[in-house]
């Protein structure tokens, strides 16, 4: 082999590697402008939104559905809906901005809420409250606990008051206040794995499970 011959294959190799290494740098750029802009995997890891919710249960996310924001900005720069009442949303959670949470949105922009012995009431009237789950036969008065007797508020615009679905084990706006619209990270969209970490079995009936 000539010396010539050899700079060639030497060629050859170091355009092979540039190939394969620009390949994964293309490949990494489209999975964080997905898991940035389009669609997210999330982990239940709390029992506040059972039974829609397991723990142990994954999702996908919608991120594109409110629109495109910018990242840490938080602004919106693509507008495209708004969350609607009874949509399942993953947001930023308002007292710790290192954590995320899923709830369900109840109450919107201008809406009044008032919770009256576990029965919810939006602008005076009572909410149908088909996802709701309530625990404990027990109810609290307003002055000893906000679980079970609530309001009446006010939400303002641009934000949103929350509940976990399991009402009566869920912490949530009746404690610490409003979501920020620009927060909000997604509408949970389809389970994907569930996991039941207690009996260390496959959930096969929850996965490909529509969440609405």
């Amino acid at each position: 082999m000539t010396e010539n011959d050899t700079s060639k294959t030497k060629e050859k190799r170091k355009s092979k590697v540039q190939e394969y290494i620009e390949a994964i740098i293309i490949a990494i750029l489209i999975a964080l402008f997905i898991r940035t802009f389009i669609i997210a995997a999330y982990k239940i890891p709390s029992e506040s939104m059972v039974p829609t919710l397991l723990v142990g249960d994954h999702l996908l996310v919608n991120k594109f559905i409110y629109g495109v924001k910018i990242p840490l900005l938080r602004k919106t720069i693509i507008p495209i809906t708004n969350p609607k009442r009874d949509d399942i949303i993953v947001f930023i959670y308002p007292n710790d901005r290192s954590l995320d949470f899923i709830k369900r949105v109840i109450g919107v922009g201008g809406d009044k809420i008032e919770i009256k012995n576990k029965k919810i009431f939006i602008n005076d009237r009572e909410y149908k409250d088909v996802y709701g789950v309530y625990s404990d036969s027990l109810i609290y008065p307003g002055a000893m606990h906000l679980r079970d007797n609530f309001g009446p508020i006010i939400v303002p615009q641009g934000s949103l008051f929350v509940m976990g679905d399991n009402r009566d084990n869920s912490k949530d706006s009746r404690y610490w206040g409003f979501v920020d619209v620009k927060d909000v990270e997604g509408k949970a969209l389809i389970l994907y794995w569930s996991w039941n970490h207690v009996e260390n079995t496959l959930r096969w009936k929850r996965m490909g499970k529509l969440l609405h």
